[in-house]
């Protein structure tokens, strides 16, 4: 009949292979195409089980019926109607090997009665290479993500701070558990180039590392020791606890041989942490058991961020010496106050947060003839080596023209002004210029001009007040404004025991907040430190106030108590320089 020959046709062509079973799993009928596919001939497969014949695991074993999803599926089949399908199973090919199939299983009718089933299947292999291709590509790109977005952290972590020990227990932090159970870091001290451990964290056991941390033994004369060939190389190297033991004699191996002793570990990776060709430490990570062996490319992002932290390392160490060099620079600029009985005069620097920004804040006290003891605090425009260098030519052109000219502050500024504008090359500045005034006994007065620079604050037992009178501009305006300037004077009393702080902007200006505030906060503390000796005062003012960024410079005078220095009668004040 033709359709019978359609339906053969059919049959024997489709692009799959066809297993038709009777309802005991028997094969009745395969076509040419499951033949091509197991490898086995159609005429092989008739009568043969077809769990037996071809149902296999993924690594080749046998199946039992109930574990076979091909035979449940046909049993379902048959019992059901309802077609079933899947694609995780194997068949066995007459070769032996095995073939990943595509499947779908349904029931097979013959005149109202189920007479078997009927199985089409596919081979997978090549869609299942590329499924697993792809798993393994997205796995593969999940981990690098994972490891760059924790290079990042870490990078974020290096830079947060300039503060070696704490950016270093960070960063352990960080390393567990993504890349170790455990992390610790050993560092050379700038100092005494003695080796050090910083920092461990564990992955579960805080208490596991207590006492680990602290000094280390020193390193020895040229070894064959790995960690020695780390702290004076620029290559990882593997440690466990064999390679460690047969370091004998070593005392720096055993210090590592007490982490894996305590913290426990199968293996370690020892990285050290160096730029610019010198090694600053080196960064140790374990692995305990249950996890895996450290691979070539976690090894390679170990070594990344140590050369990260020793690149931070380094920088925080020349940050350290630059700030060394230009807070000493500074203070050598700055002159050393004289003693005048029976005033007290206390000064203190405190330098920018940023390295080498020695700035152009000074203060200044000597003597000049009569008695009076001349104060000054100044700010040259700048934060650098020159402005420090115009603020020392500053200085010293007025000392000079205070003792020179005789005159009230105003026409000393005024000379300032000129000198300044005609033979110096330094920017605007501003400076406080005040002249102390007085016999021994009292009374006491204040005469001043102000060039620009904040106001200074009074503290008696009446309160505190800013000297605001008068201001002038800043120096070294007169070519700007087209005119020559006029300075004033202000005069004010300084009662027994009264306090006068001159300052730099540094106390009181700050980027977050008006500078209002700041000389708000400035007065408030300023009148509850009052009672304190001068020198106290200071300090604790600064502690109180904590200036963050730009350099800062105090100059505070305290006046004698009621009747001190009575029994000098009219005598002047005595004036020594340091």
């Amino acid at each position: 009949m033709p359709e019978l020959v359609l339906l053969r046709a059919v049959f024997d062509h489709l692009g799959a292979g066809v297993y038709a079973t009777d309802t005991s799993g028997r094969i009745t009928a395969a076509n040419a195409r499951a033949g091509e596919i197991t490898g086995r001939p159609a005429e092989q497969a008739l009568g043969q089980d077809l769990h037996d014949l071809v149902c296999r695991a993924e690594d080749g074993t046998v199946l039992s019926a109930e574990q076979c999803r091909v035979h449940t599926a046909i049993r379902a089949v048959l019992t059901s109607g309802r077609p079933a399908e899947g694609s995780e199973e194997f068949f066995l090919r007459d070769d032996g090997t095995l073939v990943p199939v595509l499947w779908a299983a349904t029931a097979l009718h013959v005149e109202g009665l189920t007479a078997g089933a009927v199985l089409v299947f596919r081979d997978f292999s090549t869609r299942r290479a590329a499924q697993q291709e792809t798993a393994a590509y997205l796995a593969a790109l999940e981990e690098l993500t994972a490891r760059l977005s924790l290079i990042a952290e870490i990078s974020e972590v290096l830079v947060s701070t300039l503060e070696t020990g704490e950016v270093l227990r960070r960063t352990s932090r960080l390393l567990v558990p993504g890349l170790a159970d455990w992390a610790a870091v050993d560092l050379f001290r700038a100092d005494t180039e003695e080796l050090e451990r910083v920092a461990i964290h564990t992955r579960d056991d805080a208490d596991a590392a207590a006492g680990l941390e602290g000094p280390l033994p020193p390193l020895p004369e040229p070894s064959g020791s790995h960690l020695v060939r780390v702290l004076r190389g620029i290559q990882p190297v593997l440690l466990d606890p064999d390679i460690l033991a047969r370091e004998t004699g070593s005392p720096l191996a055993t210090t590592h041989q007490d982490l894996f002793d305590q913290l426990g570990g199968h293996s370690a990776i020892v990285v050290p942490l160096y730029s610019r060709g010198k090694v600053f430490g080196s960064l140790t990570v374990g692995r305990t058991t249950g996890s895996p062996p450290y691979t070539d490319a976690e090894v390679t992002v170990l070594a990344d961020i140590g050369r990260r932290a020793g690149l931070v390392v380094d920088n925080a160490q020349l940050f350290a010496q630059q700030r060394h060099v230009a807070e000493a620079m500074q203070r050598q600029l700055l002159t050393p106050l004289p003693h005048v009985d029976p005033l007290g005069i206390a000064a203190r620097y405190r330098p920018a947060q940023a390295v080498a920004e020695v700035g152009g804040d000074w203060y200044d006290a000597f003597g000049l003839p009569g008695g009076v003891t001349a104060l000054v605090i100044g700010d040259v425009a700048g934060h650098d080596l020159p402005a420090a260098a115009h603020m020392a030519e500053l200085r010293n052109m007025l000392r000079a023209l205070a003792w020179d000219r005789r005159g009230p502050p105003s026409l000393i500024m005024e000379h300032l002004d000129d000198a300044m504008t005609h033979t110096s090359g330094a920017p605007i500045a501003t400076a406080f210029l005040a002249h102390v005034e007085g016999s021994q006994g009292g009374p006491w007065r204040l005469r001043w001009t102000n060039a620009g620079h904040p106001p200074p604050l009074l503290i008696t037992e009446d309160g505190a007040r800013y000297l605001q009178d008068h201001p002038d501009p800043p120096l070294g305006m007169s070519d700007t404004l087209g005119m020559e300037l006029h300075r004033h004077d202000g005069t004010d009393p300084l009662p027994p025991g009264s306090t006068l702080l001159l300052y730099t902007d540094g106390l009181v200006e700050d980027r977050a907040r008006p500078i209002d505030i700041g000389m708000a906060k400035l007065r408030l503390q300023a009148t509850a430190l009052a009672h304190r000796g001068v020198e106290d005062f200071c300090d604790e003012l600064l502690e109180r106030i904590d200036p963050d960024g730009d350099d800062v410079a105090l100059l505070a005078l305290r006046m004698p108590p009621a009747g001190a220095g009575s029994a000098h009668g009219a005598a002047p004040p005595r004036v020594q320089d340091a």
